[in-house]
């Protein structure tokens, strides 16, 4: 049986404030094996960020982990100090955050920011983490590394930043990347490059969490996929059982609504409404006031997850049906 990289589960995160209180990530369940890339998809603010803040040990007050377990290759991280967390940031376990031009540090050389990782990280010489520093610029694709290193973040373009913070995560050789939205803005050439780095990282032995609402992308590049809606994951499968044989009427929204050359003249699907707010959620599915296949047990009562399939876990009274036309 392949190694659990990653493993959260019943994960739980809450904020407290004049209003309530918000549950953001709710009971949520997913797990990244040894060699395997597995993607996150939704709407944006289905909680698939604060997800990954809180496998990075990020949540800050006033936001708090409620309930649930995580650990890293069998290491509990929510009973880590800070001081124990700092150190596997970057070494062991590493993220790549949505807009490299805010992650990155303005008044600082590029070179510098990744330079400071592996100081961190390693016992190696200014001199020689200057060396890796450029060498891991070649490896991610980024031209003239050398000159690179020297750069500030505004001379460089947001597929260079992008490949920036890569290199940034990627130094260390961390055994879990987390990945959150990071061919976002970019265009199709540029996505499609960042996409074979990160496959390049799996090969290498870099298990990957690849955060997107991007489907295409997920398609292309993930082996199991889940499927996050208002704070709980709704479905997961293997990739090609979630393209081919979708159980969630979301997920067939979500699929529905991608353009794709075999549909040249339809016109894309569309889900009703919007996301809920988090202290306005309805009393019995979160999903129920879009869905089509919604009846009274849907808006009286909260499915739990259950079976369409070996390896199918779907969070629905209605798993697999057809809307009524």
């Amino acid at each position: 049986m392949e190694q659990k990289t990653l493993e959260i589960s019943h994960l739980s995160v809450s904020f407290s404030s004049w209003r309530g209180t918000f549950t953001p990530v709710n009971d949520v369940s997913l797990e990244v094996r040894a060699g395997e890339i597995v993607g996150l998809v939704g709407e944006s603010g289905c909680g698939k960020s604060m997800t990954a803040r809180a496998v990075m040990g990020l949540i800050r007050a006033p936001g708090k982990v409620t309930g649930g377990r995580i650990t890293l290759c069998g290491k509990d991280l929510l009973g880590l100090s800070e001081k124990e967390m700092s150190r596997l940031r970057g070494a062991e376990l590493s993220m790549v955050f949505q807009d490299p031009m805010t992650s990155l540090n303005p008044v600082v050389p590029v070179g510098r920011q990744v330079e400071e990782t592996i100081l961190l990280h390693r016992q190696v010489s200014r001199e020689e983490a200057r060396k890796q520093a450029a060498e891991i610029f070649e490896e991610v694709g980024i031209p003239e590394a050398e000159k690179r290193i020297r750069c500030y973040p505004h001379e460089l373009s947001g597929g260079l930043r992008q490949r920036v913070m890569i290199a940034m995560a990627m130094v260390c050789r961390p055994r879990l990347l987390i990945a959150d939205e990071p061919t976002t803005a970019l265009d199709v050439i540029v996505e499609a490059q960042i996409l074979q780095l990160m496959r390049r990282m799996r090969d290498q032995g870099t298990s990957i969490l690849f955060i997107s609402h991007n489907l295409g992308a997920v398609a292309q590049l993930c082996d199991y996929a889940c499927v996050m809606y208002a704070g709980q994951i709704v479905e997961q499968a293997e990739i090609c059982t979630l393209f081919d044989h979708p159980a969630h009427p979301y997920t067939r929204g979500l699929l529905g609504a991608v353009a794709s050359l075999h549909r040249r003249g339809e016109t894309l699907d569309t889900i009703r409404g919007s996301v809920p707010a988090l202290n306005r959620l309805p009393a019995g599915c979160s999903f129920a006031p879009r869905c089509d296949l919604c009846d009274e047990r849907c808006m009286r009562e909260t499915p739990a997850m259950t079976s369409a399939g070996a390896g199918h876990p779907v969070r629905c009274f209605h798993a697999g049906e057809e809307a009524p036309v």
